[in-house]
């Protein structure tokens, strides 16, 4: 909790426009995190996130965020549809 409130302080953060990202910060819960190697005693980072390419893995990021809240909090997408949520 304090976690939470201390974040909102200015200076607390040092790039603030990295909260922007935490989780539920838009509502959603947040996707999956890789690391490396990419593959790791048969878990495998998806393809699209070796890609390099940042406006994919952003869509691709913001899918899974989607499908995990639907799954795990779907009280949190309410009564927003697809469009909404794009």
């Amino acid at each position: 909790m304090s976690d939470a409130v201390i974040r909102l302080i200015p200076g607390v953060i040092g790039d603030e426009t990295s909260a922007l990202s935490d989780s539920f910060q838009d509502g959603l819960v947040a996707p999956p995190d890789y690391t490396r190697p990419a593959d790791y005693q048969g878990w495998k980072v998806p393809d699209m996130l070796l890609s390099g390419h940042q406006a994919n893995i952003d869509a691709w990021r913001h899918q899974q965020a989607v499908e995990r809240t639907r799954k795990r909090r779907p009280g949190l997408l309410g009564s927003r549809d697809e469009g909404d949520l794009g």
